[in-house]
This record gives structure tokens, sequence and C-alpha cells, in this order.
């Protein structure tokens, strides 16, 4: 209902039933982060709608400076002003081209799409499901989720649980892991934020630095590790762009009759000696370096691109595992660590600066709300994959929702809360005009707060 006009249009453009509603519950001394969240959102997305359409990429024969690395909105869930106000729109539009397009390319399809999503998400008026409890008849309303990636709190730390409970019983073996983190230069970010079809080219130069690397040290040609490798755009600077990948990597190689043997050491610089000729061959395969350039890179005493891999998960440790694998997944901005300063600007903590040992930074509302539109995979990007011995191991059974509610919080969401039993889903409900009417009643008859706030899951 979204891609076509209707009359829930105005919950996403206009001084909406949810702006209404949440600058309510901010009355009503509920978190105050929301509203200015959704109205910077908001007009974030009504200047968004008027700008031209991302032209397709053109091959270069060496990347241009790299841009700034944008620094930038809060979070969409991250804490914000109940102050911002609607002249942050006109100062977006005013200086869009200026402080925007001027060092990256125009506004992406998917960010008015992924935005439009975010305002409706855990909304009933964007949808709901209605349960019911077959034993005391109490009936519920479950809004829908947005599910955007790298963007909605809420469904990307749902997503990372999700992730995680897959991967600890479906992917991994019963063998130490090792964490292992793969960074380039930053002469070469902006190539990768400009052309994010290139991202793949890191997943796969880190898993041909790995296994080659890993069979050297056994001295085994026929052993082979597992890895489940995750892509990542954005850094620990207040989601500032950072394209690296995290590799969850079994900490030996498994052999074709299955046996495992275990790495005596781990050869980081090895690693990454191979990670950064794979890198640069390729791009410059793909046409994105020049010969010149190319050499030039190859040249550099201090390269740019970096390998740890200090830290490992025991056999034992399923728990460390697992946090490990939701850290694959996470989202680019912890929710509590945005607040308001003087002039409706943000601060936004991060962890100490390695140059200036500042431990924040302030930033304009819209300048964090680019900086997270700006993590927003392309649809379709595969962002995981699972390579080596795990490579036929990723299609397991899919999550329930509720089972995984029970696993975070502890709590069964299908139980009714009035006589314990177990609730069932009735029907969904997508029509506006249905919508509206079951909304219209709820209001009338003194039911649930339609606004009410959502606490996202913990990251």
């Amino acid at each position: 209902w979204l891609a076509t006009p209707s009359p829930y249009d105005s919950c996403i453009r206009n001084t909406s039933p949810v702006l209404t509603g949440a600058r309510r519950h901010v009355g009503d001394g509920a978190d105050s982060r929301l509203p200015v969240l959704l109205i910077a959102l908001q007009d974030y997305l009504e200047v968004a709608r008027s700008l031209p359409a991302l032209p397709p990429p053109v091959a270069e024969a060496c990347p241009s400076p790299s841009p700034r690395a944008s620094t930038g909105p809060a979070t969409p869930s991250a804490p914000s002003p109940s102050g911002c106000s609607r002249s942050t729109s006109s100062g977006y539009a005013r200086e869009d081209e200026e402080r925007y397009e001027a060092r990256e390319d125009s506004l992406r399809k998917v960010v008015p799409t992924a935005v439009e999503a975010y305002l409706a998400c855990g909304r009933l008026e964007g949808g709901f499901s209605r349960i019911r409890c077959p034993n005391c008849r109490a009936e519920h309303l479950l809004a829908f989720s947005c599910r955007t990636r790298n963007f909605c709190p809420s469904c990307q730390a749902k997503r990372s649980a999700l992730f995680a409970e897959h991967v600890i019983t479906e992917i991994l073996e019963p063998v130490p892991h090792r964490h292992v983190v793969f960074t380039i230069p930053r002469v070469l970010r902006g190539l990768f934020q400009r052309e994010r079809r290139l991202l793949g080219l890191l997943a796969r130069a880190a898993r041909d630095a790995i296994v080659p690397s890993v069979r050297a040290i056994l001295d085994r040609n026929d052993a082979t590790p597992g890895l489940v490798v995750s892509i990542q755009t954005f850094g620990s600077y207040a989601a500032n762009l950072h394209p690296h990948v995290n590799a969850l990597v079994t900490d030996g190689a498994f052999t074709e009759e299955g046996e495992f043997l275990w790495l005596p050491y781990f050869d980081a610089r090895l690693v990454e000696e191979v990670f950064r000729r794979r890198v640069l061959q390729r791009l410059h395969r793909a046409e994105r370096l020049s010969e010149e350039f190319l050499n030039s890179l190859l040249g550099w005493v201090h390269s740019g691109f970096s390998v740890h891999g200090e830290q490992t998960v025991p056999t034992e440790d399923v728990q460390g595992a697992e946090r490990l694998a939701r850290y694959l997944t996470h989202g680019p901005l912890p929710l509590d660590v945005v607040e308001k300063v003087e002039g409706g600007r943000l601060r936004v903590r991060t962890p100490p600066d390695p140059r200036t040992g500042l431990v924040d930074k302030i930033l304009d509302p819209l300048d964090l709300i680019h900086a997270l539109t700006t993590q927003i995979p392309d649809p379709g990007q595969h962002l995981v994959r699972y390579s080596g011995w795990y490579s036929n191991r990723s299609r397991g059974a899919r999550a329930s929702w509720a089972r995984l509610l029970r696993r975070i919080f502890e709590v069964d969401p299908l139980l009714c809360p009035a006589c314990g039993s177990e609730m069932k889903i009735v029907s969904v409900i997508t029509e506006p005009d249905v919508i509206d009417a079951i909304l219209r009643h709820i209001a009338k008859t003194g039911g649930r707060d339609p606004f009410e706030g959502r606490p996202p899951p913990a990251a």
C-alpha cells in the first residue's frame, strides 16, 4: 500500500497521526527521541522525492579522490530531540547539492522506499495481524514490521538475532572459530560507495585470502576452512563510511574426509598481503584502477589495508559465538549514543578518536540521517556469504519469530496475557479503509493507543 497513493500517504508526508501521536507521547513524558527523528525523516523524504534518479555506474580508469566520510544523522531509533523544526527540511533542500551531491551521486531509489517503510514500521496505520485467544476470546493487534536493512534499528536487531540463531544451529561446526576483520585504505572507500556492486569483490577477496593462507600454514592443499563472511559499510564513528569485511572463520580446516586440522597460528600479515593484492588486481581488471595507480598503491610502504584476527572463540563457548554472529550483522548506530544539544544539533558518542582523542561528534540531524541512509544496501544485494566448508550449509530451517522472542526476552508473544492460552492469528489486515475503521473503533471505545511506541529488541 505504500507504493500507491492512498489516504495513508498522509501518515508519511504531512502532519500525520503518527507524528501527532508521537508528540502526544512526548508530552506524557515518554522517550523524546522519536518525534524529532520522525519529523527529520519526513523532511528528508520530501526532499528526496524531488531529486533525480541515480544514473548507472560508469567505469573509470582510476578512482577520484575519496569523498569525505559523511558523518551524520541520528539512527532511526536513535535519541532525537523533540524540538527539531521543519526548517531542517528547507535547509536540507537548499544545501543538498552543495552538501551531498557535490561529492556523491544523486539519491538512490532504495532510500525513499526504505524511509517510507521505516516511518510505518510498528504502526497500526500500516497494517496489522489480528490475534485472538480461543479460550477467553481476547483479541490483540500486531503491527507489521518494515524489515528494512541497516536502517530500522528494531528490524535490524531482529535480523541479527535470527541470523545468529541460524548460524549457531545450522552452520557452525563444533570447532573453535576466529573473528577476522578486513579493512581497506581511505582512498578506495569512495569507489565502493559509488559502485556498491563492488562490495562483493571485498567478500571474495577475503575468502581468497583466508583459504590459501590456511592451507599454506597447514601445508595441506586438500584442507578447507569454513567462513561466514559479512560485508559492512559503516564504522564506529557516527555511521561514518567505512566499507570492510567481518568474517567468522574456523580456527583450522577440514580435510575431504571431515577431519578437522587445528591451526597452529594465524598469520595476519600473510593474509593481509594476499587480501591487498586480490582487491587491487580485481579492481584493475574491472577497469576501476589504472595501471599507474595500481602500481602506486602496491608500492605504498603503509598500504592502508589491514587484517586483524586476534579474537578467538573456543568450541564450548556457544554464547560467545552467538554474540559474535550477531555482531557480524549489527546495525550502524546503537540506540543510546545520540542526545540533543543546544541549537537543535545532536551529540553522537563514539569510541575515542585515535588522532584527536575526542569521544563524540556534534552533527546536524540531517547529516546524521544522510549518513544512515548511506548504509542502506541496494535491493537484492547479499551482505552475508558462506564459503569454504560452510558453503553448502547456508540453507536451514527458518527461525520462528515467536521462538526468537522467547530466546531474547524469555516471553512468548503468542500467549494470551489474560489466561495464558496460545493465541492464533485470525486475519491479516492491509486494506486502508478497514484499517481506518478498526482504529477509529479502538479510539472511540478507549482501547489501546495505536501510536504506543514499540521498543526494539536489544542489539
